[in-house]
């Protein structure tokens, strides 16, 4: 059954994050953590160009910590922003038993936000076709999107805004390595198959914890999902939690792999449709882009060994 919940703690929460009872320490806290927040969303925005004057952006709010916080800032933002845009949120009511369907209403109307509540019986179509015990995630996000983007074409908007954070993203690079062999993740910004749509995800640079921790300080009405979310047996529940755990011995993981989505070597890698490698050849000139054998290492004290490799390049029969 669903329920209208307060956020929950965070499974893994960042060092120094520990809740305090100093009224003053906790304003300086959400402060920080709020500036934090507008900082790394406004530069994905500016990084990606994903709003720009005169768009109309349908923000997609399931009720969950992320939807809620995707909403808050971009409202926040907006009043500041450099440019004017529009906001609209759109919930889609997928019937499924126990959704407090009055929630997200009347808490749109206490915020001032436009709204669309669309109704469809999604639930039941996923219940009737998929297995029990099988997962539900395929055909319900295939369902949705559908949905969405009828709705998004119907109100006018110009880019629709999802709540995936850069958890989600980091965690859909590991399970299309470890399950679909191959380098793919979530990007900030796509067109739709059909041409017709925008899809940004302006949380693309913030963390999950801080999401949480920005649900508890705002209170938002948090909606558990009973579809997909539920389901413990997923491949992103089983990888998700392992990032938890490489965040918690090795912090600022996560961070380094966003990062290195970031700043990719072609040359570097094994696809051949994204670098000539059949067509490399020897020129004897200098290449500025060649391979130097060590690349520049911000986390390794390289100079050592690369003065070593360059004595033996230079010198090939002198011996250990």
């Amino acid at each position: 059954m669903n329920a209208v919940t307060e956020a929950a703690p965070p499974a893994a929460p960042e060092a120094g994050a520990a809740r305090t009872t100093d009224p003053r320490k906790a304003a300086f806290e959400a402060n920080k953590l709020s500036k934090r927040l507008h900082r790394q969303v406004g530069q994905a925005i500016g990084d990606y160009k994903m709003i720009e004057a005169g768009d109309k952006v349908m923000v997609c709010l399931s009720g969950g910590k992320d939807s809620h916080a995707l909403l808050d800032l971009l409202i926040s933002l907006r009043e500041r922003a450099p440019v004017p845009f529009e906001l609209v949120a759109v919930n889609l009511d997928q019937k499924q038993p126990g959704f407090p369907a009055h929630v997200l209403p009347e808490y749109l109307q206490r915020r001032g936000v436009p709204f669309h509540i669309e109704n469809q019986d999604t639930y039941s179509v996923v219940k009737k076709l998929v297995p029990e015990g099988a997962t539900m995630c395929s055909l319900c996000s295939r369902l949705r999107r559908g949905v969405l983007y009828r709705v998004a074409r119907e109100l006018g908007a110009t880019k629709i805004a999802l709540g995936h954070h850069r958890d989600d993203m980091v965690v859909t690079l590991l399970i299309n390595m470890f399950f679909g062999g191959r380098l793919k993740s979530m990007p900030p910004k796509l067109v739709s198959d059909d041409g017709r749509h925008v899809v940004i995800r302006p949380l693309a640079y913030v963390a999950e914890t801080d999401l949480q921790r920005w649900a508890e300080h705002r209170q938002f009405p948090i909606i558990p999902c009973t579809l997909c979310g539920s389901q413990n047996d997923l491949q992103r529940v089983q990888v998700k939690a392992m990032l938890h755990e490489w965040e918690r011995q090795y912090p600022g993981r996560s961070d380094n792999m966003l990062r290195a989505m970031a700043h990719v070597t072609r040359s570097h890698l094994l696809d051949r449709n994204l670098y000539p490698f059949e067509s490399l050849q020897a020129t004897g000139v200098a290449d500025a882009a060649g391979d130097k054998a060590f690349d520049d290492d911000s986390c390794t004290d390289t100079t050592r060994v690369q003065s070593v490799a360059l004595h033996f390049e230079r010198n090939p029969d002198v011996e250990d």
